[in-house]
This record gives C-alpha cells, structure tokens and sequence, in this order.
C-alpha cells in the first residue's frame, strides 16, 4: 500500500474556479477521477473539510492529500520477453506480439504483458494498472504505451481522453471497397453474448472509426484503420457491422470464404519460428509458380489464419514531458505478412 501525501495551497489567481479544476491544476500528476474520490472520500481536505468540487474557491485554501494507493500487489512479476521500441523516465512503448494478454483475468491469472512490465520496471506497481493506459486484444499485434510515473499516466490519459492520441491499425477485410469512409455506430455489451460487443442503439457509446484502402486483392482488402474513439473490440464490431468482417476473426468473423481459384495458387510453407508476432517477416517467402512438394495452397493459409489479422502499426502521443509529438510505427508480424503476400500472390494470378 502507497501512501500519498501532498499539502499546497490555492493560489489567489484561481478566484471563482470550481475545486474540481482549481485542484487539477494544482496537482496534474493525478486525475480528475483520483482527485475527486479522495475528495468524496475524506482524503482530501480543503481547510479541513471536504467540499464538494462544484463549489468555487476563493483563492488561499490550504489542500492537504493523505491518500493510500493499494500496489498491484496482486499481480506477480515475470520474466515475459518484451519487444521495446523506446524507453525513457516517463514511458515505454511496446510491440505486443498476437497472443499475449494484457491484464490478468479469468483464464489468464498470469503470463499476461501486466506480469511481464512488473518484471521489466518493478516501480510500475505505483501506477495504477501498472502504467497501462489502453489495450490491444489477446490476438491482436502491436504497438501499446505504458506510463511510467503518474504524471505521465495522467497526461496519456487525458491525451486519450481529449482523442489526441493517433492510433492507427491495419485490418485484412473481407471484401472489396471503392475508396475509403467512416464507420460511425455506437457500441455496448451484446444483448444476449456478456462476452460479445455489437453495435447498438440509445444505449451504446459513442464510437467512431475512419479506414482507407491500404491494398486490394481479389476478394478483400487492407484496410487502414484511425481510432477516433477507443471502445472495446471496436474496429472488428464496425468491420462486422459494414459486412467486412476481419479475416480470421473467431468472434465476429462468421465463416471462412475462400476467393475464387485460391486452391490452384500455391506459395511456400511458413518458415519455422516464424509464428504470430515472432517479428518482422522479410516477406512471405519465395513463392513459386509450379506446386512443390512442400507448397501450401492460398487456401490452406487462409484457413490456416486462425486470428483476427488486426495490427496496431502506428502510434502517435504528445510525450508528456517534452510536450514533443512522437510517433512509432511497428512492420505486421511474421504471419501476417504471409497472409497478405498470399493474396498478393492470388491476385496477381488473376490479373
């Protein structure tokens, strides 16, 4: 258990804010959501009490924080191998590879990218969520930020907050598409799968997802993928919902559909330890125009695909310490890039 302890008074310049903004001003290394539990709570106090944060202050208040932060003691560090593409005092950014989970839960206790952040930076279990400030699915690949302080974790989760953080993701669909366009439909729990998202009415959230064409091939297309909003699985429910579904997708997928010809285009098997997220794949391999011995049909790679072929490739922040706007990108791992040459390979049969 940490405890936090902070005192400072309200500058005579904050005359008539709120308390809820004259406090995040005073203290932008925690979150309005923390600053005002701890204010609900007892845990802050303004001149002794605890008012409520809608009440305007008049400037000279003395703020004192006596606060406890449980640590993620819960959660075990693990010696997990994680692929860093840049670290320093503020954050890391990380290529998670397709099958690593994020936070521990049910069927996942351990082994998870949470267990293996613990293990890399043990100061991480005083920031909440050990400094996850969003998610990728299991089998989803890609470039995540973690946060390394709580100033930095609450920077990053305003920047996601205000949709400032730049997220972009390729998507291999089903289906072809004559230009780019916005899926705008909100997203809630399905009524009837708890473990399911669908698009819904009224009672949804608000989601926004923008996509252009990347690549076309035959009978589907690579889409590029711009997050304006963040909810749970929200690129496979709005690729579903416009009957694209993502290739290889076990929940919202629905089934196999093989283009045209797929049998006859052979291309070479997938070479070993070349598995999901194993890093960048120099191609898909020399692929071959007569079948060999050893060749695998573009059929068999598309039934073989048996993960939703989603990447998070690029991802652009303001670093909350320089102020400087960064961005990484992250080439699809080994099994995607298969994927995708594969198609490449049948659509040019078929030109």
């Amino acid at each position: 258990m940490q405890r936090i302890q902070r005192q400072a008074i309200i500058p005579e310049s904050a005359a008539g804010e709120r308390l809820d903004v004259a406090l995040a001003a005073l203290f932008p290394e925690f979150s309005r959501a923390r600053l005002q539990r701890w204010l609900k709570a007892g845990d802050l106090t303004v001149d002794g009490a605890s008012p409520r944060g809608r009440t305007a202050v008049a400037g000279g208040e003395a703020v004192v924080i006596d606060a406890r932060q449980a640590d993620e003691g819960a959660v075990l560090p693990e010696p997990i191998p994680l692929d860093v593409l840049h670290e320093d005092s503020a954050l890391v950014v990380i290529d998670k590879p397709a099958g690593l989970v994020v936070h521990p839960g049910a069927g996942n206790p351990a082994g998870t990218l949470q267990n293996a952040l613990l293990h890399h930076h043990p100061a991480l279990a005083g920031v909440p969520r050990s400094g996850i400030v969003h998610r990728l699915d299991r089998d989803t690949s890609g470039l995540m930020v973690v946060a390394k302080t709580l100033e930095a974790h609450t920077a990053l989760v305003d920047q996601l907050q205000a949709r400032t953080m730049g997220r972009e993701y390729l998507a291999l669909v089903v289906g072809t598409f004559t230009g780019g366009g916005k899926v705008e439909a909100p997203i809630g729990r399905h009524p009837r799968d708890r473990l399911k998202m669908a698009v819904r009415g009224s009672d949804g959230k608000p989601a926004v997802t923008h996509y252009r064409v990347e690549t076309r091939f035959v009978a589907h297309t690579l889409l590029r993928c711009r997050l304006e909003t963040g909810r749970t699985h929200q690129i496979r429910v709005h690729m579903a919902h416009i009957r694209h579904p993502i290739v290889g997708d076990p929940v919202y997928g629905g089934r196999l559909r093989l283009p045209g010809g797929a049998e006859a285009v052979t291309v070479e098997p997938l070479a070993a330890g070349a598995e999901a997220g194993e890093g960048e794949s120099p191609a898909a391999g020399p692929m071959t125009d007569a079948p060999a011995a050893s060749a695998v049909s573009v059929a068999d790679v598309l039934r073989g695909f048996r993960r939703q072929a989603l990447h998070a490739e690029t991802l652009t922040l303001e670093h909350p310490v320089t102020g400087e706007r960064c961005t990484w990108t992250t080439p699809v791992p080994a099994d995607f890039a298969r994927l995708r040459d594969a198609l490449g390979r049948h659509q040019a049969h078929h030109r």
